[in-house]
């Protein structure tokens, strides 16, 4: 039994490739970056499977990602993640994949920021891969501070655009939207909040199917 998104072990000498670590050995990122936690696709959302049969949700699934994916165009997209089957499928989609087992999608996701950071990247775009109406993911307007966007409830937190050394701490989850709120006051940050409908609309429970 998986005791989280992110637990799926890797060999030590795939998790240490440069593939694995970084995806593009050798060539800069540029300064800015979108970054995209993926879970195990047979894993992910669960809680459409009193609606959809497994194979059903597992498509979507993965559609969902890949259209997420394909919405950063033109900035260079990192897949952070720990099952080797997501590892291999953001490979061959030109991703760069960040190997992060083990630390929950709040820890998964800031290690992958702290790596972009390291390759060079200056601002990073956070976003889920449950988007399925997603569209200029890599054209969101600069700003210094941290952007964030939130589900159209104003509950959960579907896209953040900050500053890759800023220490932010990310917490997912119920009522995140807040509490990235109090996270941009504890440090510091100027911060604004984008309404964007095409990346407010997340899939979690068979209600917000609705947009299909």
């Amino acid at each position: 039994m998986r005791a989280g998104p992110y637990t799926e072990p890797m060999s030590p000498s795939a998790a240490n490739s440069p593939l694995a670590l970084g995806g593009r050995p050798g060539g800069p990122l540029g300064p800015r970056a979108v970054l995209v936690p993926v879970k195990a696709f047979s894993e992910a959302k669960r809680r459409l499977g009193a609606t959809l049969g497994d194979a059903e949700r597992i498509e979507l699934v993965r559609r969902m990602a890949e259209h997420v994916l394909a919405s950063a165009t033109p900035l260079p997209v990192a897949v952070v993640c720990d099952d080797t089957g997501v590892a291999d499928w953001a490979r061959r989609r030109g991703a760069l994949v960040v190997w992060e087992p083990g630390r929950g999608l709040n820890g998964a996701v800031e290690q992958g920021v702290a790596h972009l950071a390291g390759l060079g990247v200056r601002q990073v775009t956070v976003a889920h891969g449950d988007l399925p109406l997603a569209v200029g993911l890599g054209s969101i307007s600069s700003f210094d501070g941290v952007t964030l966007v939130p589900d159209r409830h104003h509950d959960g937190t579907n896209v953040i655009r900050l500053p890759a050394r800023s220490a932010f701490r990310f917490s997912y989850g119920p009522g995140s939207f807040a509490r990235h709120v109090h996270e941009c006051a504890r440090l510091g940050l100027d911060m604004r909040v984008l309404e964007i409908p095409e990346l407010s609309w997340d899939v979690d429970v068979p209600a917000d199917l609705g947009w299909a």
